[in-house]
């Protein structure tokens, strides 16, 4: 049973507007340390808008949040400073080598031992051979490998994941969802988008599933099933319909 400790996330009626377009709608939600939280919802549904608003890459039209205890509109640095973000496209600097990328982000996080950690997540995601290529020059799966790699180097408390599985190979799927899982367990906590929801059934110890901006059910997936042998996949699908 997952024990809800402290709010990690804590989000009040936020809404997003575009134009005449509604992104999202009052949103609310709780999340405690050392939850695995999955949203999901068909495009356009606004995952990746909330994500964005709770990570600080943008702002609410209303409503507010609160990220590891911090007003995420007064204390957006902050925050940036202490949580790991993926985003959706996988866009480390074309110009800058997989090494010198992870260096980068390392001196802007001012991470100690931070030639040590490098080494270590380059060893993990079997990019040694390619640390000197040129980002442009690599293939979408050693992007997002990177991408990871500088999400994850300062062990932060918090990470929002934004389709992290996307152009990885299944063993690397597993590789990364073993260290998520792992990651979980040792106190951290997860905000996740993702279509893969074979995966995200296997993790998540909670989820929500958003539809035009509006959160249609959220709670443990078990609480969610009609029938004992419904899945993830046809939950989802009988929400959205």
């Amino acid at each position: 049973m997952t024990v809800i400790c402290m709010a990690i996330i804590e989000v009040r009626d936020i809404s997003k507007t575009f134009g005449d377009v509604e992104a999202l709608k009052n949103v609310n939600l709780n999340i405690g340390a050392g939850e695995f939280f999955g949203c999901f919802g068909p495009n356009g549904a606004g995952k990746t808008t909330l994500l964005r608003i709770l990570s600080g890459q943008l702002e609410p039209t209303s409503g507010n949040a609160k990220i590891l205890g911090m007003d995420i509109q007064e204390k957006t640095m902050e925050v940036k400073e202490m949580v790991g973000i993926v985003p959706e496209v996988e866009s480390p600097p074309s110009y800058l080598t997989g090494r010198e990328y992870l260096f980068f982000v390392g001196r802007v996080r001012k991470i100690n031992d931070l030639d040590e950690k490098i080494n270590h997540w380059l060893e993990f995601f079997e990019l040694r051979e390619k640390e000197d290529i040129i980002c442009r020059n690599l293939s979408k799966g050693m992007r997002q490998k990177l991408m990871l790699a500088s999400a994850f180097i300062h062990m932060p408390k918090l990470l929002f994941l934004d389709e992290p599985f996307i152009n990885l190979d299944p063993l690397y799927q597993r590789k990364v969802k073993d260290f998520l899982i792992d990651y979980t367990k040792n106190g951290g906590t997860i905000f996740m988008c993702t279509h893969i929801l074979e995966i995200a059934e296997k993790i998540c110890t909670r989820v929500a599933i958003l539809n035009d901006g509006e959160i249609l059910a959220k709670g443990k997936i078990n609480d969610l099933r009609n029938k004992p042998n419904e899945d993830l996949e046809k939950i989802f699908l009988r929400l959205v319909s």
